[in-house]
């Protein structure tokens, strides 16, 4: 089966939260919550080594809209309903369409963090990928080091499955251990 020919909601509701693709008309709310955020964010993520431009937060989020739309990966913001505040992004990441499996990564923007906006997130595209995508497992990695990310996994009902050793270069250039979460279908 193709990727492009699997259905998958455009939009995911949570009682919070209204979870949608890029647009490139949001590049300046994503600029202004990574630029928020960018002490936290560089802390951990490889992609965030530098504060991106505005031009560079458009070509980012047209090529995600694009992605998502051709079923290549799930790339979602988080938007707050009752503000309409981009709260963070995440994505559902396709890993193995044989199996199918998927990868779930997030980010919060600073001011909404500890509200549990991104575990609702979670919660919401785990039962996505189950119920749309016909997921058999979902995984979630984070360094070792980020506890918040890892109560995240737990709070969503994913099992530690794995910590592995030195797998990977932290965004300060050390090596680090990753704690891997994973979520398989009829759990």
């Amino acid at each position: 089966m193709t990727s492009s020919l699997i259905p998958f909601p455009d939009t995911i509701t949570t009682p919070r939260l209204v979870l949608r693709a890029p647009r490139a008309q949001d590049a300046k709310a994503i600029n202004d919550a990574i630029r928020e955020s960018f002490a936290s964010l560089h802390q951990w993520m490889l992609w965030a080594r530098e504060i991106p431009t505005l031009h560079e937060t458009e070509e980012f989020a047209r090529e995600n809209a694009s992605r998502y739309r051709r079923r290549e990966d799930f790339p979602i913001l988080l938007w707050e309903r009752e503000t309409d505040l981009l709260v963070g992004a995440s994505g559902l990441h396709p890993r193995d369409w044989s199996v199918p499996s998927f990868e779930i990564g997030y980010w919060v923007r600073s001011s909404r963090e500890g509200q549990g906006f991104v575990t609702e997130t979670v919660e919401a595209l785990t039962r996505a990928a189950f119920e749309h995508l016909h997921a058999e497992r979902i995984v979630i990695r984070c360094d070792a080091r980020n506890v918040r990310s890892a109560r995240v996994a737990e709070r969503a009902g994913y099992t530690l499955e794995a910590t592995l050793r030195r797998d990977a270069r932290a965004p300060d250039g050390h090596l680090r251990d990753t704690l891997q979460f994973v979520r398989l279908a009829g759990e």
